[in-house]
């Protein structure tokens, strides 16, 4: 698919980060938010963007703030934690 847009110069600098090319950024700024809203995954996002590595990816992610650990994530590991701590007091005791 082949997709076009025009803006206003004043709004392209504003909206660009500083020597960025305009299609990358319009590209990654797509790429990145259908993964925010998780129309995408990880793997599709790297084919997106022509990312080689999976590592290359987790740090294209940290460089713009997109971190991966969801709510339910965080359920996961304090409950982890919580099970280790009564494991803990128990062999105490």
């Amino acid at each position: 698919m082949q997709l076009s847009i025009t803006l206003p110069d004043d709004l392209v600098a504003a909206l660009l980060p500083p020597g960025q090319e305009p299609t990358r950024a319009a590209l990654e700024a797509i790429g990145l938010e259908a993964y925010r809203q998780r129309r995408i995954t990880g793997y599709q996002l790297r084919l997106f963007l022509g990312i080689s590595s999976r590592f290359e990816l987790e740090d294209f992610l940290k460089q713009h703030e997109v971190y991966d650990y969801t709510i339910e994530d965080f359920e996961r590991d304090l409950a982890t934690l919580r099970k280790l701590g009564d494991k803990r007091n128990a062999e105490r005791t």
